[in-house]
């Protein structure tokens, strides 16, 4: 296996290649029920699942990124189906992040409202080894009450009498820009939700996919759970979001693509980021 290719075949026959404990982070969105046309493809999660745990280094993690399709009314719950075959494989699920729309599409859901979220699995073959948490300055004269309860009462630890100067985002997943002042009492910046679609990239060759990452997202992910040199994996790379963020922030990496398609789309779309030296096609 070579750094910085892209495998046209599928992601289990890729990880059956792999040596095991190899992987520090995957991250991926994988074609869930039919929300998404992938030209036909069948997902075996349970395979997927199995690789991966046997392919991810100790202490790496996946980033498992999926919704639900609603049928009648009734939503299928895919996402959670996926996080028990994780379970099942051995991971852990380390944390249950939400991945947040500033646009999702426009739609009339009758007597639901509108679908604006995905659900973002962390699964961690043990301890994450790794952690960059992205926080959020606050601006708060005042100290935090706690309001636990402990051996001598409520709100009596130290650290409840010091202003804090930061702290970590939720994980209901969001970015600041530190450029625009905030119209919150808590933070020196505005917080925005992460743009879809055609808001996502600039790359506009990369929305002949049926659904991109926004690139802003994979880059919070990235930082997270890895360092400089880490390797990262998408066992469904499509218009290669991953592996261009990934070489930007000075990761490596490897992808997966069963759709030639998509694989020749990620050609274009990476050509002019990423050195030909460092990129290619193994079919």
């Amino acid at each position: 296996m070579q750094f910085g290719k892209i495998y046209q075949e599928n992601c289990v026959d890729t990880l059956a290649r792999m040596k095991d404990d190899t992987i520090d982070m995957t991250i991926t969105s994988p074609p869930y029920d039919d929300l998404r046309d992938y030209n036909g493809y069948h997902l075996p999660i349970d395979e997927i699942a199995e690789g991966l745990f046997a392919k991810t280094a100790i202490g790496g993690v996946v980033i498992w990124v999926v919704g639900d399709r609603t049928v009648n009314g009734d939503e299928t719950l895919t996402s959670f189906k996926h996080a028990f075959a994780f379970k099942d494989a051995g991971f852990r699920v380390h944390d249950t992040m939400i991945y947040a729309k500033n646009n999702p599409i426009p739609s009339d859901c009758g007597s639901r409202y509108r679908q604006c979220f995905e659900y973002m699995f962390c699964f961690s073959k043990g301890r994450p080894k790794t952690f960059n948490p992205i926080v959020q300055t606050i601006r708060q004269e005042k100290a935090f009450k706690s309001f636990r309860i402990t051996k001598v009462g409520r709100n009596d630890l130290a650290h409840d009498h010091v202003a804090p100067k930061e702290r970590k985002i939720d994980n209901i997943f969001f970015y600041e820009d530190n450029t625009v002042e905030s119209k919150f009492d808590y933070s020196d910046s505005e917080i925005f939700y992460y743009n879809v679609g055609s808001a996502s990239s600039k790359d506009k060759v990369a929305f002949k996919h049926p659904a991109i990452f926004p690139e802003k997202l994979v880059e919070d992910q990235i930082c997270t759970w890895t360092n400089k040199g880490d390797l990262v994996y998408d066992c469904f790379m499509g218009s290669g979001t991953t592996a261009k963020v990934a070489d930007y922030l000075g990761r490596q990496w490897i992808g997966s693509e069963i759709s030639s398609e998509y694989v020749s789309l990620a050609e274009q779309r990476l050509a002019p980021h990423i050195d030909s030296r460092k990129f290619s096609v193994a079919k």
